[in-house]
């Protein structure tokens, strides 16, 4: 097939690779400006630069939905658009000058979690099972024909980073199953239902603050979804910013204010939380490994020197 290429970041870069190395014919790769938003940084492998190293023009846009990308298309006349981790809607004016249109691979089991950061708001939720989606695009962001879908399990064990390689070593065999189906003939695709679709938003700072609220088992989720080299989960103590790196939930059920720095567990200490601690309810959250702003990492234990005092959510 002849296919235009759509990606950013590792993700990206790997289809582009893979794409690069079977016997598909890319006249050109279209990829976002380098980005400095910390959820951009991460996982960022240079989609311009493999292109470049073959030879491949290379149009950098937010948005590719201008005159220009419109004229390039109808003068390359692909058979398909290939997008993985192009983060903005594609008009249909654009995908509809590819003979079957365009596909995006999407690191969620759509249609749940659509839109942003699918990995981390998934492991906050507590799913135990995470994938990969080929789609067709259409006018609805992330809600086209499903064309493959592959999952795997999330462990209990298992951080946003175990997840990352999980998944984005399907998007290479899921991408190119899809392009086999699509040159096959086939149209039976799966529908979506928009009924089931949830969407989220990007990821910032304020998403990694610990609600003393939650429970320990959702704080705990927290902390696995935000470990390096993610912004990690935080909280404030005497007024001086800690950053959680591993947490457990707390063999006993403690009861009190939420924040209390209440006793040794391990080689941690057990915070009281949860939406009940004043009733004795609820379970604690174990704080195992923290990490100062000065770049300090200690156990629970070191840190904690005396029992007392609170974690709070806020300085």
């Amino acid at each position: 097939m002849r296919i235009v290429f759509m990606g950013y970041q590792t993700w990206g870069h790997r289809v582009l690779e893979a794409l690069l190395q079977s016997e598909h014919e890319i006249p050109l790769v279209i990829t976002h400006p380098t980005s400095g938003h910390v959820y951009e940084t991460i996982w960022n492998d240079s989609v311009v630069q493999l292109a470049e190293q073959h030879g491949i023009p290379v149009l950098e846009r937010k948005y590719a939905n201008d005159d220009e990308v419109a004229a390039l298309l109808e003068e390359l006349r692909p058979d398909l658009l290939v997008s993985s981790d192009w983060r903005t809607w594609v008009a249909p004016r654009i995908y509809g000058l590819a003979t079957y249109g365009a596909i995006n691979v999407h690191d969620a089991l759509l249609p749940r979690y659509g839109g942003f950061a699918p990995l981390n708001w998934a492991l906050i939720n507590g799913e135990r099972e995470v994938g990969v989606t080929v789609h067709f695009m259409n006018e609805d962001f992330d809600l086209g024909d499903i064309v493959v879908q592959k999952r795997v399990p999330v462990e209990d064990k298992d951080t946003v980073t175990d997840l990352f390689h999980k998944t984005v070593d399907l998007f290479v065999p899921a991408t190119l199953e899809a392009i086999d189906l699509i040159a096959s003939g086939r149209t039976d695709w799966t529908k979506q239902d928009p009924a089931q679709a949830t969407f989220f938003h990007k990821r910032s700072i304020e998403d990694s603050r610990v609600d003393w609220t939650w429970s320990a088992r959702d704080i705990t989720n927290l902390v696995r979804a935000q470990v390096d080299p993610y912004p990690n989960a935080f909280a404030y103590y005497k007024g001086e910013r800690v950053r959680i790196l591993s947490a457990s939930v707390s063999q006993l059920r403690l009861g009190g204010t939420v924040g209390r720095v209440f006793r040794p567990e391990g080689e941690g200490v057990a915070v009281v939380c949860g939406p009940d601690a004043r009733r004795g309810s609820e379970y604690g959250l174990v704080v195992e490994r923290v990490r100062t702003d000065d770049g300090r990492e200690l156990r629970g234990v070191d840190f904690f020197r005396t029992m007392g005092g609170y974690l709070t959510s806020r300085p």
